[in-house]
């Protein structure tokens, strides 16, 4: 009876293994196709709708929450108007010290404000100010205004710019982020980080935003920056706040160390303070464990060439950055192909050689070798003279 007994235990102990089999196999196939497509579990969410990380010179996503999503902005809307004001100044269309007199519409603007009245006149650089650092609904419709002639034609260049940026969850309404009244005013914090990566590329709009407290009208209005972080968090250099019922507390924060610069966009977060822990908590996140891996470009001027009417070219191999783990930034290596001679003909542009970038088994980018000058293939004549010139200068008299 207890051999019958243990052998029952045995086999149903067999049982039990080969049942738990296919489980195994289920479970090891999606841990497989999880690291073929990327994803990466973080081990942390955000207390927000949406979130993204980002790092802002090559536009690497290290964290995402809900990215695509579309939800209200709020201020950060703020956001787009400012790179459209950006783009005006850098084309000459408008010019820092340009005096904007206020529209009465302008000036009827609720929520945050710096109380402009109509007819009252301030400098374009001023309205930027008040824009950035306090969020001003009257100064930002009153830069539209002088740039576009009005908010609709305004917001149209909004839409239109948006599209380019390839902001697919995006649509505008106005230029504030109000939204008592709108329908489909909405952005995504994907779309938020990419239209925040082209504003910081304008280097003038980090001289307001990364300001905690200045003044207008002779010192007589303060202004305070509604980014609390910049005050407290090491490297802030901005970007934009916002909330209102319906967006709840949003924001696009960056930072820079270390020459790296990250945005961390949070939408949608219940308080004020959770919108800051969480853009804290990704910033943290991402200086802790990332670098900027820079590589300077290298050039050379002797390129040899077979059968090309000019013997040497000039080729370049461009500059390169690439998002590293801090533990792996020393290990990257690139492994250089370039043969010793190029064949004729060369034009400007082609690709005559490659370098591979990598740390460790990793692959970060192929980068290509191309020709700075050109090189035609030599014609008849050319090849009689080149000839003709080594029988003279191999003649001894």
């Amino acid at each position: 009876m207890k051999a019958r007994a243990r052998l029952k235990y045995v086999i149903i102990s067999l049982l039990l293994i080969f049942a738990m089999l296919p489980v195994t196999q289920a479970l090891a196939s999606d841990t497989e196709d999880s690291e073929a497509t990327g994803a990466v579990d973080l081990g942390f969410s955000v207390d927000a709708r949406g979130a993204i990380l980002i790092e802002a010179e090559t536009g690497t996503v290290l964290f995402e929450q809900n990215q695509d999503a579309a939800y209200p902005p709020a201020s950060v809307t703020k956001i787009m108007t400012l790179l459209l004001v950006m783009e005006a100044l850098e084309s000459g269309k408008i010019a820092l010290t340009d005096r904007i007199s206020v529209s009465e519409y302008a000036a009827s603007m609720g929520g945050s404000q710096v109380f402009l009245e109509e007819g009252e006149a301030m400098t374009v650089e001023e309205m930027i100010k008040c824009t950035v650092i306090a969020s001003a609904n009257d100064a930002a419709v009153a830069l539209a205004e002088f740039v576009s002639g009005s908010e609709g034609a305004f917001v149209a260049e909004m839409n239109r710019r948006a599209e380019e940026l390839g902001m697919t969850s995006t649509h505008f309404e106005n230029v504030t982020g109000l939204d008592d009244t709108t329908e489909n005013h909405v952005t995504s914090a994907s779309d938020i980080a990419k239209m925040s990566r082209e504003l910081i590329k304008h280097d003038l709009i980090l001289k307001y935003s990364s300001v905690w407290m200045d003044s207008i009208r002779d010192g007589a209005f303060t202004l305070t920056n509604t980014n609390r972080l910049i005050r407290y968090y090491e490297g802030a250099t901005g970007l934009k706040t916002g909330s209102t019922e319906k967006a709840k507390f949003c924001i696009s924060a960056c930072a820079t160390r270390g020459g790296m610069t990250l945005i961390a966009v949070i939408m949608g977060a219940p308080t004020r303070d959770a919108r800051n822990e969480a853009a804290r908590r990704l910033l943290d996140y991402g200086f802790s464990n990332y670098a900027l891996y820079r590589f300077e470009g290298r050039r050379w001027s002797d390129v040899p060439v077979l059968g090309g009417s000019e013997p040497y070219i000039e080729a370049e191999l461009a500059c390169f950055s690439a998002v590293v783990k801090k533990s792996e930034l020393s290990g990257v290596v690139f492994d250089l192909s370039l043969p010793e001679k190029i064949e004729a003909p060369v034009c400007v542009g082609d690709e005559i050689g490659s370098a591979v970038f990598r740390t460790g088994e990793t692959h970060l980018a192929t980068i290509p070798v191309r020709a700075l000058t050109p090189s035609p293939k030599m014609n008849y004549w050319q090849v009689f003279l080149k000839l003709l010139q080594r029988v003279i200068f191999s003649h001894e008299f």
